[in-house]
């Protein structure tokens, strides 16, 4: 059995036929819809099918025992120029994303010359701090290295400003929303968890799904530099000294090179104490002037710019993420380009043996 119906598409009102099986369950079920279908003046053993009764059918087509094939009766110059329209919309993405490939090269230079220069340092002074305060043995009251009962908490998260990166931005919220699930979840029920985003993509996701959010940083990337980062770590700083938080966690992306970014969360407050081995005796540091008046102006110091790190981590990472993205989309472009054309060519060419046809059958009808 046959239906022929209309249908709308972009080169306009074509009509296709629905060939359907006898013994074929849709088949059933157009007739009760139609009561029975009529056969067209003209055209035996055609029947036609409005669109509004075709909607209904829709999921007996997928049947597993229905063997469906369409054919359309319009000619093919729509066709044509339909997929005309797709290679050059194509085309154009891809140049978008070839333009922001070397935009994000250009970037990433620049910021992974920044994290590469600054990383051996702020190793070396968090690893200078963890040894002061693993070794001053009660001595002298740090107060940021002070471990309580952790009820409230800050987690800093570090995403970026834009997207168009892959999996860069979701990745770093899933592993913060991980972190408050699994570690915190006491602490979320009591509403005692706050979020202090870093970039607009963890900002505007935070805010949209109801977590406390502290709204003061988010646009340390616009105009980024040393001074915003400090203002960032200072309030961590202030409200785990005033006792407003007991832990502040630290999430970001690691970077590795343009293509692998390790997306880790570090303890920022209290500060981490370096884990003695057996028998380990403690380093022995001169202090001058002395070790209170020295941890008090290094600690400061030195976890600003722990976080200036974790940022600039970040932002390398993004155009990493970015660059790669942009690359992979100029590729998978490349490959739609090349089955959007063996389409359009075997459309022309059916369109050139159609009209072939025609003016043969047009010439021999003359003739004869």
């Amino acid at each position: 059995m046959e239906y022929d119906f209309p249908l709308n598409s972009n080169t306009g009102n074509a009509r296709w036929i629905l060939k359907i099986p006898l013994r074929s369950p849709i088949t059933q079920k157009v007739d009760e819809l139609l009561s029975k279908p009529k056969e067209e003046p003209g055209t035996p053993g055609f029947f036609h099918l409005p669109k509004h009764l075709f909607l209904p059918v829709l999921p007996y087509l997928c049947h597993p025992k229905t063997r469906l094939s369409f054919s359309n009766t319009n000619n093919m110059s729509g066709a044509l120029k339909e997929v005309r329209n797709r290679i050059k919309s194509v085309q154009s993405t891809q140049q978008i994303t070839k333009a922001m490939k070397m935009v994000s090269a250009a970037k990433l230079r620049r910021a992974q010359d920044a994290i590469t220069q600054m990383r051996p340092y702020a190793q070396k002074l968090q690893e200078m701090l963890s040894n002061i305060v693993s070794n001053s043995d009660g001595d002298v009251k740090v107060a940021l290295a002070a471990e309580r009962q952790v009820e409230k908490v800050l987690i800093i998260v570090v995403t970026s400003d834009r997207g168009l990166c892959g999996g860069y931005n979701s990745n770093l919220i899933k592993l913060a929303k991980q972190i408050i699930r699994e570690k915190y979840t006491a602490q979320q029920a009591k509403g005692n968890v706050q979020v202090l985003p870093i970039g607009k993509k963890g900002y505007e996701h935070f805010v949209k799904n109801g977590y406390k959010v502290v709204d003061q940083f988010w646009e340390i990337f616009t105009g980024l530099s040393f001074e915003k980062v400090q203002a960032a770590a200072k309030y961590a700083m202030e409200v785990f000294a005033n006792k407003e938080v007991d832990a502040v966690e630290l999430v970001f992306s690691e970077f590795k090179n343009a293509a692998t970014q390790r997306f880790v969360a570090e303890q920022f407050l209290p500060v981490l104490k370096v884990q003695k081995s057996a028998g380990q005796k403690n380093a022995d540091f001169i202090f001058e002037p002395g070790k209170e008046v020295l941890i008090a102006e290094l600690m400061p110091k030195i976890l600003n710019t722990q976080l200036y790190k974790a940022v600039l981590d970040g932002n390398a990472s993004e155009h990493g993420a970015r660059m790669t993205a942009m690359d992979k989309a100029s590729d998978n472009a490349n490959e739609l380009l090349k089955s959007l054309k063996i389409s359009y060519n075997r459309a022309r060419q059916a369109a050139i043996t159609t009209e072939l046809t025609e003016i043969v059958s047009g010439a021999a009808a003359l003739n004869g």
